[in-house]
């Protein structure tokens, strides 16, 4: 079974990518050859990028993975460096913040080039719990007195 913060983390992570993808593709097809100051990569290049990453970080990461999530002292070899263990809670965190970096690097070209239309902040964790809800730990009945996003995090970390 799936731990449910991995799970979380990656239905957010696929759910940012698609509004991405969305938001890109309703602005001019030039856009997608914009780059930031040194980065030879476009838009489009690093869309590219990271749509494949998260495609094959999807079938590396099979639930025996996730579900030792739950276990992160442990080590995993990964198919492209098999001499190389690594440990599982750091293949995770690579899955889910590489998607987050290449995001920002998208709008960092498109920034560069007067073009504001990707808005980070509607992209990150907060906008996706207010877009889908809150995970069931978070209902006022596990959280007394605390019914917004804001009280959630000033909560007892027990609590949470």
């Amino acid at each position: 079974m799936t731990d449910p913060t991995s799970a979380r983390l990656f239905r957010h992570m696929a759910w940012a990518n698609a509004r991405c993808c969305a938001r890109l593709a309703r602005l001019p097809a030039a856009v997608l050859g914009h780059c930031a100051p040194g980065n030879p990569w476009s838009v489009a290049v690093t869309l590219h990028h990271l749509v494949e990453a998260a495609a094959s970080y999807a079938a590396r990461l099979d639930g025996r993975l996730c579900a030792a999530a739950a276990h992160p002292d442990g080590v995993v070899a990964r198919a492209d460096a098999p001499l190389r263990p690594w440990a599982r809670a750091t293949v995770l965190a690579q899955a889910i913040h590489h998607a987050t970096e290449h995001r920002a690097q998208i709008a960092g070209a498109l920034v560069a080039h007067g073009v504001t239309a990707l808005d980070l902040d509607g992209l990150d964790v907060w906008a996706y719990d207010d877009a889908v809800g809150p995970d069931p730990w978070a209902s006022a009945a596990d959280c007394p007195g605390r019914s917004d996003r804001d009280e959630r995090i000033d909560a007892e970390p027990s609590a949470l």
